[in-house]
């Protein structure tokens, strides 16, 4: 695909689930695709508090952290449509879901225990995952934040052959990837005047 597609977002577009679903590299393609702005609401979060996700969670702890972000969601999904995406823990909010049903559409990209670990098992950014056995706490996670992440008003599932630092150029291209079937997902009612592109 080449450029933007001529569209004109409605809603901002908002991307949950949990750590490793790959939500900064489909959004970034996904942004690319409708020709609108990518914003990480964590990246937002660090830039308001000075200090990493981390490093809040480590000195004012998770309810100070999900307060501010809840803040932060609010700025945010008043702004112009974009392509937002969110912590694991944002859709666990209902106050959180609420703001987001009434100015955007959330879209869950689902990803299996397997598929996450692999993705998350490297990295030491994720503070939730600073325990004894951090894949049974993964497994935990998944399985407590599932029911919420399942109201989202579409659903894109991931395989593993769609690795979270993905080929973007070719996530914003491939029919069967994942910021495709996002598109495919969004077209009815959330984007208006949408191209023969999102055809098929």
């Amino acid at each position: 695909m080449d450029g933007p597609l001529t569209t004109r977002l409605k809603k901002t577009v908002v991307l949950v689930g949990m750590m490793g679903a790959g939500k900064t590299a489909i959004g970034n393609a996904l942004a690319r695709a409708l020709g609108v702005p990518f914003i990480d609401s964590d990246e937002e979060i660090e830039k308001a508090a000075n200090m990493t996700v981390a490093e809040i969670f480590a000195r004012d702890g998770e309810p100070f952290f999900r307060l501010k972000e809840a803040q932060v969601l609010e700025r945010l999904l008043s702004g112009a449509p974009c392509v937002l995406s969110t912590g694991g823990g944002a859709y666990l909010s209902e106050e959180n879901r609420q703001a987001i049903a009434r100015a955007g559409v959330a879209v869950w990209l689902k990803a299996d225990l397997d598929l996450l670990w692999q993705r998350v098992r490297h990295k030491n950014t994720r503070p939730l995952l600073r325990t004894e056995n951090p894949r049974e706490t993964l497994r935990a996670l998944l399985d407590a934040r599932t029911p919420a992440y399942a109201q989202a008003e579409v659903v894109v599932e991931e395989g593993e052959e769609e690795g979270e630092e993905a080929d973007v150029a070719g996530a914003s291209g491939a029919t069967g990837s994942p910021a495709r079937r996002a598109v495919r997902g969004l077209r009815y009612g959330w984007i208006s005047r949408p191209t023969s592109t999102f055809a098929g």
